[in-house]
C-alpha cells in the first residue's frame, strides 16, 4: 500500500517511502502550510529514520527554509521547540520498524485534515527557484523538554516513589528518566534495546503485561513508565505492574490543571462524562480531530486519546510553576501529572467512575476486507444483531462517529474500527469492572477473528 496520511501523519512502508516520495512531500507542504521560513526537523531511532531525516532537511533548504535539525527527540519536544515555525518529525509511531512516516507541523501546530487535502492536491508540482536555505543543529530541544516539567512539577514532586523505566527503543527514554530523576525520584532503567520495538501502548500485548508484573515485584516499584516510538503516547502502571489506560491517565490530569473542557475521541473512557467537567466534546479518532475540537471549544480546554497522548490548550498551572499550551500529543505530562498525585497511583486510580476500557487489535490485516467488514456492520442492523449475538449481547444503541460502536442492552461497549495507520482491526470495549471489560475483549476479538476467516 503506498504511502498514505492516517490518524496522525503520512505512513508507508519504508521501501515506499523513497527519496522523490519524501521530496515531493515536503516541498508540497513547504508550498501550502504556513512554516514562517523555518522547518525543525527530528526524528525517532528507527534504522530508517536518519535517511528520511536527512532527505527533508534536504528538500525543505531546496525551497529556500532554513532548516534546524534537532537529531533524535520526541515529538512533543520538537512540537515545542517549532512553535512559531514549521516542523517534520520523522517517525512511525508505534508501528514496526518495516513502515516509517512523516508528521508535519505549521506556524499554528500539528496540521489539519484541510492542510493533509493540500498537502496532497499539490504532490508534482514543478518545484519552484529558490536560494538554498541554511542549515543548522539545534541540540537544545531535548534539555529544554525536559526543563518544562522541571520547572512545572518541582524537584521533590515524586521523592520518595520508586520508578521504572522500560527504555525498549523510545526516542524519549534517556530525557524520560532525567526529567523524573530531576524531580526527586529513583530511577530503575528496564529493557533498555538497541534495535526498534513497536510499542503500543494503547495495546499492550499479554507477554508485555507479566512482565511489567515481574518487573514491579522483582524491582519493588512504585510504578513503570514507559512511552511508545515517537514518545507522544505515555504507558504507566501501579505498583503491581498493572497499566493504567490512557483515557484514565487524561481524566486524572485534566483534573489536576483545572480544565473546564475535556475534548477526547468516541474510543476513550465514557466515565469522564460523569466527572464533572463543565463540558465533553467527543470526536473521531486521530489527534487532527482532538484539535479542532478544542480549537472550537476554546477556554480551559484539554484534550486526549485512549492511547494516553495528552493535549494541553490552555496555560495551566503545575505545582511548582507554569505549563505553556502544547497542542499536540504529549506523553511526559500525563506521567508526571499522575505520579505527583499523593498516595499510591492504583488509590488514585480507584476514585474515577467506574468505567473500564480495555483495547486489542488484529494484525496484518487485509484492508479491503476488514473495511467491508466495518461497513457492512455499520449498514446493516441484522449484521451487528448476528456479531452480538454470538457474545450473548443484543444492541441498544449506535455510534458511528468513527466506526462502529455499539452498546448492549446490559451497559457494554463493543467498537470497531480499522486503524489509520496500520493492517489492524481494533476493537475497544468498555464495561463495569476490569474483569468483564477483559472477558469481553477477549470473546470479542475472537469473533472478529471467526468474522474475518
Amino acid at each position: 500500500m503506498a504511502p498514505k496520511f492516517g490518524t496522525s501523519g503520512l505512513r508507508g512502508l519504508v521501501v515506499d517511502l523513497t527519496e522523490d516520495l519524501v521530496t515531493d512531500h515536503t516541498r508540497a507542504f513547504l508550498a501550502t502550510c504556513d512554516t514562517g521560513g523555518r522547518v525543525f526537523v527530528g526524528e525517532d531511532l528507527r534504522p530508517s529514520s536518519p535517511q528520511i531525516a536527512h532527505w527533508v532537511a534536504q528538500a525543505a533548504s531546496a525551497a529556500g527554509a532554513t532548516v534546524i535539525r534537532t537529531g533524535a527527540v520526541p515529538t512533543p519536544a520538537l512540537a515545542l521547540a517549532a512553535q512559531g515555525a514549521g516542523a517534520v518529525m520523522v517517525t512511525g509511531s508505534h508501528i514496526p520498524a518495516d513502515r516509517n512516516g512523516l508528521k508535519f507541523y505549521t506556524c499554528a501546530g500539528e496540521i489539519s485534515k484541510q492542510d493533509e487535502a493540500a498537502i496532497t492536491a499539490a504532490l508534482g508540482a514543478p518545484a519552484p527557484r529558490a536560494t538554498p536555505g541554511a542549515i543548522s543543529h539545534d541540540p537544545g530541544v531535548g534539555p529544554a523538554f525536559v526543563a518544562r516539567y522541571v520547572e512545572a512539577f518541582g524537584p521533590q514532586a515524586l521523592a520518595g516513589r520508586r520508578i521504572g523505566v522500560h527504555a525498549h527503543s523510545a526516542v524519549g527514554r534517556d530525557l524520560l528518566a532525567r526529567a523524573l530523576r530531576r524531580c526527586g525520584a529513583e530511577v530503575v532503567e528496564l529493557g533498555r534495546s538497541d534495535s526498534f520495538i513497536p510499542v503500543d501502548t494503547e495495546a499492550v500485548e499479554p507477554e508485555a503485561r507479566a512482565l511489567l508484573a515481574d518487573w514491579a515485584r522483582d524491582h519493588r516499584l512504585d510504578s513503570i513508565v514507559s512511552t511508545d516510538g515517537d514518545s507522544d503516547r505515555p504507558m504507566l502502571t501501579d505498583a503491581t505492574g498493572r497499566v493504567i489506560p490512557g483515557d484514565i491517565l487524561g481524566q486524572i490530569t485534566a483534573q489536576a490543571l483545572g480544565a473546564e473542557v475535556v475534548v477526547t475521541p468516541i474510543s476513550s473512557n465514557s466515565g469522564v462524562l460523569d466527572k464533572g467537567v463543565g463540558r465533553v466534546l467527543q470526536t473521531r479518532i486521530g489527534s487532527p480531530y482532538v484539535i479542532a475540537g478544542m480549537e472550537a471549544a476554546g477556554g480551559r480546554v484539554i484534550g486526549y486519546e485512549a492511547n494516553g497522548g495528552l493535549l494541553l490548550g490552555f496555560e495551566a498551572q503545575g505545582p511548582a510553576g507554569p505549563l505553556s499550551p502544547l497542542p499536540t500529543r504529549d506523553s511526559f505530562l500525563p506521567i508526571f501529572a499522575v505520579l505527583a498525585e499523593p498516595g499510591p497511583v492504583a488509590d488514585r486510580v480507584a476514585r474515577e467512575p467506574a468505567r473500564v476500557t480495555a483495547t486489542g487489535r488484529l494484525q496484518d490485516m487485509d484492508d479491503a476486507a476488514m473495511r467491508g467488514f466495518v461497513t457492512a456492520l455499520a449498514e446493516d442492523a441484522a449484521a451487528r444483531a448476528d456479531f452480538l449475538s454470538g457474545l450473548g449481547q443484543a444492541e441498544a444503541a449506535l455510534d458511528l462517529t468513527d466506526g462502529v460502536r455499539m452498546t448492549t442492552a446490559e451497559g457494554l461497549i463493543l467498537h470497531v474500527r480499522p486503524s489509520g495507520n496500520a493492517p489492524e482491526l481494533r476493537l475497544y470495549v468498555e464495561a463495569s469492572d476490569q474483569d468483564r471489560a477483559d472477558r469481553l475483549l477477549k470473546t470479542g476479538l475472537a469473533a472478529l477473528a471467526r468474522a474475518m476467516a
